[in-house]
């Protein structure tokens, strides 16, 4: 079996902000794996937040021995963007090999169908956010991002823009535990319906003593199964990412013990391709929040990249993955 990894970069159709910075560009590592005629992709997106870059995750997958496998791939790199474009490849080249859908191989009762994500509207001056909510209040459930001392004007101009849109925020860490309680009963008042990583990762034992007027959301602070226990009394949702579980295989284990554990789930992305999104597709059919528009943030797409329509975002084709 060959492993391949190749930079690949999207543009952006307009810069993408948050918290801790913007991009006006997708920078993505394509992984092929071949074996018997038949080739698999999987997409990643080494993240710096968790000490992540294009060479590190380059270099890891470099270093995998022959013989590979899903299974033996999880004892040899840990959760991240590495173990999760490896991953996803290797589903993809065994459904091609022995043509079965990978939702069959992964154990899903029924073909996946469409299911609603959120758009995002990044982080941006108030008028600014209510021009891009304007634009985008047919959509049925707005992200919107968070982080500064600006944000409730923030707020209120999107729900300006987008009346009727259903709205959930992402702060990416960027509130301190005053501020968010001081915050939380007027984004109720807004209609907000869920608010994601509030406070720093490994600085948020504060939620565990403050009300939570509404679900609160772990993404910072939730990678793998490992993460789940401390997380309890804490948050009411985690946010399952293949890029931080390591990918499809972690994904569906992750889901499935987050319910388990009582917590309520969100799907959600880095800002990638249609072929990073194909997979979570699969662990997003039960979720109570998806948050999958990473193709819509950028200026062109992959060839045979998912549909996007009035349904949701739709599974993968073949051509593209699984």
């Amino acid at each position: 079996m060959k492993l391949s990894a190749v930079p690949e970069v999207f543009p952006l159709l307009r810069p993408f902000v948050l918290s801790r910075g913007g991009r006006t560009e997708a920078r993505v590592l394509t992984v092929t794996a071949e074996t018997d005629g038949a080739e698999g992709r999987g997409e990643c997106v080494p993240y710096a937040r968790y000490g992540e870059s294009m060479e590190s995750v380059t270099w890891a997958i470099d270093e995998l021995p022959e013989g590979l496998d899903r299974g033996y791939l999880q004892t040899l790199l840990p959760p991240g963007a590495a173990r999760n474009a490896v991953d996803c490849a290797l589903w993809d080249m065994e459904a091609k090999r022995i043509g079965r859908p990978v939702w069959e191989m992964a154990g899903l009762t029924a073909p996946p169908e469409p299911v609603t994500t959120a758009v995002t509207i990044s982080l941006a001056a108030p008028e600014a956010m209510r021009a891009e909510a304007a634009r985008r209040a047919n959509w049925p459930l707005l992200k919107i991002k968070l982080g500064g001392e600006a944000d409730m004007a923030r707020l209120e101009a999107v729900r300006a823009g987008a009346p009727a849109a259903r709205i959930v925020i992402d702060a990416n860490e960027g509130w301190t535990p005053e501020f968010y309680a001081e915050i939380a009963p007027r984004l109720v008042a807004l209609g907000v319906e869920m608010v994601e990583q509030p406070l720093p990762a490994g600085a948020d034992d504060a939620l565990g003593e403050m009300a939570r007027p509404l679900p609160v959301c772990a993404d910072e602070s939730c990678h793998d199964r490992a993460s789940l226990p401390r997380l309890v009394g804490l948050y009411d949702i985690v946010n399952v990412k293949l890029d931080k579980a390591g990918g499809l295989t972690e994904a569906l284990l992750l889901r499935d013990a987050a319910r388990a554990a009582g917590f309520g789930v969100m799907v959600g992305c880095m800002v990638g391709s249609s072929l990073a999104m194909a997979p979570a597709v699969l662990v997003a059919q039960d979720a109570d929040v998806v948050d999958l528009d990473g193709p819509l943030l950028l200026a062109a797409d992959r060839a045979n990249g998912l549909l996007y329509d009035a349904a949701g975002v739709h599974p993968p084709e073949p051509e593209l993955w699984g």
